[in-house]
C-alpha cells in the first residue's frame, strides 16, 4: 500500500484575502445637489402639481413637461360634452394650497374646473416648463447610461416632426381615463348622420330639435342625457347596464338649489361671504372634506352604511321614476352601491322620466346609415349618435414604455398591472407614475392623494441628487407584497363583487386594478412617509459610500454661507419644560 502524501507549506497555497478596491472620494460635498433632469409626461392636474412642487423643492433642476394637447388641464381640456361637470363637490376638487371661494356650483361645470387649473398653472409658473402639442411616442430606459430616452412628436407642425430627448427621472402623469375608444358595434361608422364620442366633442355641433341616440350608462352619459333632454326633440338612451344613481354627495353643504331641484349652486351672497370671511370658508371646506372622508365604510361589504345606501338609493330611484316603473326595473342593479363608480347624476332620473326620452335596455345589434337596430329587430332612425362608452382601461395601450433590458411595460402588465403603492414597478428604474394602477379612491378627495404622489416623487428626486444614486427602483418583492396586500384587502369590499366596472379593467369579476386598497386618508398617510427600504439602488461609480462625499459640506465651501445654521432663530427644536 502506498504512503499517504503529507501536505507541506510548499504544496498548500495560503488563502488569499480579497483584493479591496482603493477608496476614492467622490468630489462632492455631502449635501450637494447634483444636476438632475426630470421629464413629466402630461399636464393634467398631476402634471400641474409636478410643475409647481418640483421647482419649489428641487435645486439644480432641469424640468420639461410634455403635453399632447395645446393647453393644460388634461381631462378638463379634453372633455367638453354637454353637461360635463365634476361629480364630487367642487371644494374637494382643488389644490390644498389654492382654495377657490368662487365656485358657481356645488358640482362645478367642466369649463370652470379647466379655468381653475389654468389659473393655478399660471399663478405658480408651470408654463415656464410646458411644451404643449408634444406627443410622446416612446420612452426607453438606456441601461448603459441610466437615462430615459424619449421620442416626441410635434403635433402642431405641418410635417409633425419627431425629435428625441432624455432625462434622469421620468414621471408619467398620463392618467387613467384619456385613451378613449369607439364601441365595438357593427356598422357604427356606416352611419350617415353625426357620430360623436363624449371624449372628442365638437363644440360647434347644434343638437337642438334633433333626434339623438346616447349610448352608455356611465358618468358621461348620466351628465349628457339631462343636459340634452331639455333641447333635443327626442333621445333614444341605450343603457344595457345597470347602475345606482346616488343622491348628491354631501348635498347639505350646498347653499341653494334650482327650483326644479336638479342642480345645486352657490348664490352671489354665498360666494361673497366666502371671499370676505376666510375663516368661514376654511371651516366650510374642512367640514365638507371631513364628511366626504367619513363615507369610506360604504365600500365595505355588509356595513351599516352600505345597507342604508341600498335602501335610500332604491327609494329615491323608485320615487323619481314612478311614471316609468319599467325603467326603474331595468336600471336597478343587483349589485351593491359603489361596486362600480357611484355617480350622483343631478337631474338624470328626472330627465329619463320625461316623455321625450326613450330608455332602451335591449342590446344593439348593428348600426345602419340612418340609425340603430336592436336585437329584437326594431330600427330607430336618428340624426346623431353620441357614444358615451368610456375609455381603454387596460393600462397597456399607450405609447411603448421600455424598461431595464428591453422589458416592455405592456407585456409585463398584460395579465394584471402590478405596482408598488401605485407609483412604480420593478424593472423600470427612475420611473414614477401618478394615477397609475391601484391609485384611485372610491371615496374622499382625489386631489390630496395626487398632491402626496407628487410630494413622494419630489423626495425621491432629492434622494437621488444628494445620495449619489444612479437608479432607484421598486424591489420586485415590494411589488409582490403590495399586490398580496391588494388581494387580501379587496375581497372585503363591494368593489370585488360581480359588476362590470372599469375598476376591474371592464370585467365583471377581475382583479381590482384602478382603486387604492384603503381609504383616501390611508393613501394620504402611506404616500406621506416613503419607506426607502422598499427600494433598491445603484450608485454613481458603483460607490455605495459615495453619498458621504469628500468630507465637506456646501456651507464649508461657500464663503458667504452661514456655518452656524443649526442655531438659526426659530429652527432649534425646543423641548417642553417640565416643572
Amino acid at each position: 500500500m502506498g504512503e499517504t502524501p503529507v501536505a507541506t507549506a510548499s504544496s498548500t497555497p495560503e488563502p488569499q484575502s480579497p483584493v479591496e478596491k482603493p477608496v476614492v472620494l467622490e468630489e462632492r460635498a455631502v449635501d450637494e445637489c447634483r444636476p438632475v433632469k426630470v421629464i413629466v409626461i402630461g399636464a393634467g392636474i398631476s402634471g400641474i402639481l409636478a410643475g409647481i412642487r418640483l421647482p419649489q423643492r428641487i435645486q439644480n433642476l432641469d424640468l420639461v413637461i410634455y403635453e399632447k394637447n395645446p393647453e393644460v388641464g388634461g381631462t378638463w381640456y379634453e372633455n367638453r360634452y354637454p353637461g360635463v361637470a365634476c361629480d364630487i363637490p367642487s371644494h374637494s376638487y382643488q389644490a390644498s394650497f389654492e382654495p377657490n371661494p368662487s365656485w358657481s356650483r356645488f358640482y362645478a361645470p367642466g369649463a370652470e374646473i379647466g379655468e381653475y387649473w389654468k389659473h393655478v398653472a399660471k399663478k405658480y409658473g408651470v408654463y415656464r416648463y410646458l411644451q404643449p402639442s408634444r406627443k410622446v411616442l416612446e420612452a426607453k430606459f438606456n441601461d448603459a447610461t441610466s437615462k430615459w430616452q424619449l421620442k416626441i412628436q410635434k403635433l402642431e407642425t405641418p410635417n409633425q416632426e419627431i425629435f428625441e430627448d432624455e432625462c434622469d427621472v421620468l414621471f408619467a402623469c398620463i392618467g387613467a381615463l384619456n385613451d378613449w375608444k369607439w364601441p365595438d358595434i357593427k356598422g357604427l361608422h356606416d352611419f350617415k348622420g353625426k357620430l360623436l364620442h363624449s371624449a372628442t366633442w365638437e363644440d360647434d355641433y347644434d343638437y337642438q330639435e334633433k333626434d339623438v341616440a346616447v349610448i352608455g350608462i356611465g358618468s358621461s352619459a348620466i351628465q349628457i342625457v339631462p343636459t340634452m333632454q331639455k333641447k333635443v326633440k327626442k333621445i333614444d338612451h341605450y343603457a344595457r347596464g345597470k347602475t345606482w344613481i346616488a343622491m348628491p354627495f354631501a348635498s347639505e353643504f350646498a347653499e341653494a338649489k334650482n327650483p326644479d331641484g336638479k342642480d345645486f349652486y352657490f348664490t352671489d351672497a354665498d360666494i361673497q361671504k366666502f371671499k370676505e370671511d376666510p375663516e368661514h370658508f376654511y371651516a366650510y371646506r374642512r367640514e365638507l372634506e371631513h364628511e366626504l372622508n367619513s363615507a369610506h365604510t360604504i365600500t365595505m361589504r355588509g356595513s351599516d352604511l352600505q345597507k342604508g345606501a341600498v335602501e335610500f338609493f332604491t327609494e329615491n330611484m323608485r320615487k323619481k321614476l314612478a311614471s316609468k316603473p319599467e325603467v326603474f326595473d331595468s336600471l336597478l342593479p343587483p349589485f351593491p352601491p359603489a361596486c362600480r363608480r357611484l355617480t350622483p347624476g343631478p337631474g338624470y332620473l328626472e330627465a329619463i322620466a320625461q316623455d321625450n326620452v326613450n330608455f332602451i335596455s335591449e342590446e344593439i345589434s348593428y348600426v345602419t346609415a340612418e340609425g340603430i337596430v336592436t336585437k329584437d329587430g326594431k330600427s330607430r332612425p336618428v340624426d346623431a349618435i353620441i357614444c358615451a362608452t368610456g375609455f381603454d382601461t387596460t393600462w397597456t395601450k399607450r405609447f411603448p414604455i421600455i424598461g431595464r433590458e428591453g422589458r416592455i411595460l405592456a407585456e409585463k402588465w398584460k395579465d394584471h398591472p402590478d405596482t408598488y403603492i401605485s407609483i412604480a414597478t420593478d424593472g423600470f428604474p427612475n420611473y414614477f407614475m401618478s394615477l397609475g394602477p391601484n391609485s384611485g379612491v372610491g371615496t374622499g378627495s382625489l386631489t390630496i392623494v395626487l398632491e402626496r404622489v407628487v410630494d413622494y416623487v419630489c423626495k425621491a428626486v432629492e434622494k437621488i441628487q444628494k445620495e449619489n444614486i444612479r437608479t432607484i427602483e421598486a424591489k420586485a418583492s415590494s411589488v409582490r407584497n403590495f399586490q398580496k396586500y391588494c388581494d387580501s384587502y379587496f375581497p372585503n369590499t363591494v368593489f370585488s363583487m360581480k359588476c362590470r366596472s372599469w375598476y376591474k379593467g371592464g370585467t365583471y369579476d377581475g382583479k381590482v386594478s384602478a382603486l387604492w386598497p384603503g381609504s383616501c386618508l390611508h393613501a394620504e398617510r402611506v404616500l406621506s412617509s416613503p419607506r426607502w427600504e422598499d427600494w433598491e439602488y445603484e450608485y454613481i461609480n458603483d460607490s455605495d459610500h459615495g453619498w458621504l462625499g469628500n468630507g465637506w459640506t456646501m456651507a464649508d465651501v461657500k464663503p458667504e454661507a452661514d456655518r452656524a445654521y443649526y442655531l438659526e432663530h426659530g429652527q432649534v427644536d425646543m423641548p417642553p419644560v417640565i416643572v
